[in-house]
């Protein structure tokens, strides 16, 4: 999935996900730190209120003059504890310059046992800058996301447990046009359901949750996104995400600021991201979701849907019917019934987000 087609201003155009950097949304759904056994992580972490989120962590971060480092290799041999920026003068750990997300496909992490969905809904927004800062994040487009995590103690920061190589998050295929992010827009009145299929079977993972339930949203959520991607610290869990987002302008790991002296400076800085995309937090677990990890064979299933035009059941029914072949089966297989998932191709329902990803050991 490194290039998807979306409608953008009522045109259809080509994004390229290697060149947009990702960050994940910390604790935005209340007890979900708790149920994934983090919230001692930010225990020491300071918030406007108690319903703030508490960090603004990245995923993914294009190389300089927005390009991913390695390709769709075999994944899940990455320890992210062990790496360090590449090359020295590059502030951003190596691990975040690969590309982490497919839609089809999650390659669990070798040497790790647990492993869990964690359904979301991401948003692709345009930045404007102002003086090197974020002045303001404009909506394109939204989907289904899972902002797939390893459960372990020990780790420093919230990325090193999200991104260990390709195939290691996802995003749907299909996403849907967002022209405002505010109450009434059209991602307004969505619902997020998951789902764990395990053998033919589909379980219920995370609690089907109203997309207004966050507790940041619409603009008090950009608001707090463009305070977190301006002033965020390198302080516990948390990383200074502007001077990742400033090195990806740059050959040199800082922000540009017009031409230099000296022959590393002949050529002209890669402008600052033009765009970025934000998973704006994981839903509370069901019971069986908070218990169950996955493992090889599974499927893990995210949907976006609008509860005016499906019920709960709805979408369950839809789940099982697509999991009536075998675990492998995807939303564009033969043995999914026609108009009750979208394909990645051919979206049978067009209001309808659904990310679909086979899990691989």
């Amino acid at each position: 999935m490194r290039r998807l087609s979306a409608i953008i201003d009522g045109a259809m155009t080509e994004l390229d996900f290697t060149t947009i950097p990702a960050f994940g949304v910390a604790g935005n759904f209340t007890g979900h730190l708790e149920q994934a056994g983090e919230a001692a992580d930010f225990a020491n972490v300071k918030t406007a209120e108690a319903a703030a989120p508490k960090a603004l962590f990245p995923t993914y971060i294009p190389a300089p003059g927005g390009a991913a480092v390695g390709g769709q290799g075999d994944g899940g041999d990455h320890d992210a504890s062990a790496d360090t920026a590449s090359p020295a003068h590059d502030s951003v750990p190596a691990f975040l310059r690969v590309f982490p997300f497919d839609s089809r496909t999650i390659i669990f992490p070798k040497g790790e046992e647990k492993l869990q969905i964690e359904p979301e809904c991401a948003i692709v927004f345009d930045v404007e800058w102002k003086d090197g800062l974020v002045a303001s994040l404009s909506p394109v487009c939204f989907g289904a996301s899972n902002d797939c995590s390893i459960r372990k103690a020990g780790a420093r920061k919230i990325s090193e447990k999200k991104n260990w190589g390709p195939c290691s998050k996802g995003f749907s295929a299909h996403t849907i046009p967002l022209s405002s992010f505010s109450k009434g827009c059209a991602l307004d009145g969505y619902r997020i359901a998951s789902f764990l299929i395990r053998e033919g079977k589909a379980f219920p993972y995370g609690e089907d949750s109203p997309v207004a339930g966050y507790s940041y949203i619409w603009e008090k959520l950009t608001g707090w996104i463009i305070d977190r991607l301006n002033n965020q610290k390198d302080e516990g869990p948390a990383e200074d995400v502007h001077s990742y987002l400033t090195a990806t302008a740059s050959s040199d790991g800082t922000a540009p600021s017009g031409k230099q002296d000296g022959p590393s400076h002949d050529r002209t800085p890669a402008p600052l991201p033009a765009r970025i995309l934000v998973s704006i937090g994981a839903t509370r677990y069901t019971d069986y979701g908070e218990h169950n990890f996955l493992r090889d064979g599974d499927v893990a299933a995210v949907v976006l849907y609008p509860e005016a035009s499906y019920s709960p059941g709805d979408i369950l029914r839809m789940v099982e019917a697509g999991g009536t072949g075998s675990p492998a089966d995807g939303p564009d297989s033969p043995n999914i019934p026609v108009n009750k998932l979208n394909s990645p191709d051919t979206p049978a329902n067009a209001d309808i987000s659904i990310l679909w990803q086979t899990v691989r050991a």
